[in-house]
């Protein structure tokens, strides 16, 4: 339930979503095992993220489409 990190910007854009993991990569280095939940923004759906997340060993999850109350 912790904040582990986070990015602001005026676009969301690659990279936003790339600033905050890798800000989370530095602040906690055992992240395997874990999983991160998002939306099915492009950006979450971009091999360049989905590759940073397998190489930490961590699991994607994807809220189901249209559904705003599973973020």
């Amino acid at each position: 339930g912790d904040i582990v990190a986070y990015s602001i910007s005026k676009h969301p854009d690659m990279d936003l979503v790339m600033t905050m993991l890798d800000k989370a990569f530095v602040k906690e280095t055992a992240l395997n095992n874990c999983t991160f939940h998002t939306d099915q923004g492009c950006q979450y759906q971009n091999p360049q993220y989905q590759r940073a997340l397998k190489l930490q060993g961590i699991t994607q999850s994807m809220s189901r489409k249209g559904n705003s109350m599973d973020d």
